[in-house]
Order: C-alpha cells, then sequence, then structure tokens
C-alpha cells in the first residue's frame, strides 16, 4: 500500500519528533496493511479501535485504507494524542476518526466505548494478556481483536486464558497477525483498575 501524501507526511513528521519507531516509514505502512487485510470482513460502518496507537500506526493507516469505517485512536500520551488530533485535522476525518487521551482500561469502563467496538487493533501495545483484557471489554460480540505476533508468537493464547474474557483465537489469517474473535460478552469483572493487566496478567 502507498499512502497518500498528506498521511506519508503525517507519519514523517511523528518519525521526525520520535513517536514513531525505528526502520523506514513506508516498512510502517506495509505493517500496518496486514491490519488492513485481516479486517476486511468488516462492514462498512464498523468501528475500530486502535489501542496504543502512537503515531497512528495502524490506526491511521486503516482509517485512509477504509474510510467506510470509524476509527478510535487511543492512547494515555497527551503527545501523542496532540500529533493524531493534528493528523485527524490534516486528513479532514474530523468526526468519523476521534483520538482520545485515556487509559484503555478507563476506556474499557467506558459507558460510552463498552461493548461498541466491531473490531480492537494492537501493534506493540504489551504482552497477550495485558491486550486482551483490554480489548475484550471494547468488542461486541463477534467482534475481532487483531494482534500483529512475532514468528514464534503461536503458543501466546492460551486457550483458557482468552476465554476467561470471551475470547476465541482464529490463529494468523494473515502472516504476523493474530485474530481473535468474541464469542460472548466479556464479564463485568474486566477489565480491573488501571495498571493491574499488565501487574497481575491472566494468563
Amino acid at each position: 500500500m502507498q499512502p497518500s501524501p498528506p498521511l506519508l507526511a503525517v507519519l514523517e513528521r511523528a518519525r521526525r519528533l520520535g513517536v514513531l519507531g525505528p526502520g523506514p516509514v513506508l516498512d510502517h505502512v506495509v505493517h500496518a496493511q496486514g491490519f488492513v487485510d485481516v479486517l476486511a470482513e468488516l462492514p462498512e460502518g464498523s468501528l475500530v479501535v486502535d489501542l496504543g496507537s502512537g503515531a497512528g500506526i495502524p490506526g491511521l493507516v486503516i482509517a485512509e485504507a477504509r474510510p467506510d469505517l470509524r476509527v478510535l485512536l487511543l492512547d494515555s500520551l497527551e503527545r501523542r494524542i496532540a500529533l493524531l488530533d493534528e493528523a485527524v485535522i490534516a486528513m479532514n476525518w474530523e468526526g468519523r476518526v476521534i483520538a482520545e487521551l485515556a487509559r484503555a482500561e478507563d476506556t474499557g469502563r467506558s459507558p460510552q466505548w463498552r461493548g461498541q467496538a466491531d473490531a480492537v487493533t494492537a501493534r506493540s501495545f504489551g504482552p497477550p494478556a495485558t491486550v486482551a483484557e483490554c480489548a475484550a471489554p471494547l468488542l461486541r460480540v463477534n467482534g475481532l481483536l487483531v494482534v500483529s505476533e512475532p514468528p514464534e508468537g503461536s503458543d501466546r493464547w492460551p486457550a483458557e486464558g482468552v476465554e476467561l474474557l470471551g475470547l476465541a483465537d482464529e490463529g494468523a489469517p494473515v502472516a504476523g497477525m493474530r485474530r481473535l474473535r468474541q464469542t460472548v460478552t466479556c464479564p463485568e469483572i474486566y477489565p480491573r483498575r488501571v495498571g493491574v493487566p499488565a501487574k497481575r496478567p491472566l494468563f
């Protein structure tokens, strides 16, 4: 995928400011295309929540590739959200794409967002147990969690662990990506308070 000049400019600026990780910007975009491919089944109007959006990979790439989707870019650092807000304005995406300053655990408890997402994406957000506990409360039943995975990641999502959150592992439909499906509503006890999913992982 070749990003549009405005999106490329946004990502290049994020790179200069130290928000985007090492490597060529286009490599990050190509990696984000994996998320787009896995989310191909999402119908028009679906809501995608990008956990720990950072510089907007994959959230901004998804928003450009799928102008029919709504996207919530979630990050807990004010500096990153400011950059994402600027990106949304630069791309003329106001109203369809939202950058929100919040912790994922708090968002999962918010009546506005709990159980509303058709998909949640996560790239370098945290270990599997943390990602799953922060994502599942946001997903509606049949929603998808899509996570970028290392090559050796096949045993990182134990069935008995993800089932606690109502998730089922569907494997890797695209190389480097893991897909899990929300089979039942996430139990009300999750997510636990801010920081607990990382400090006391469920699996």
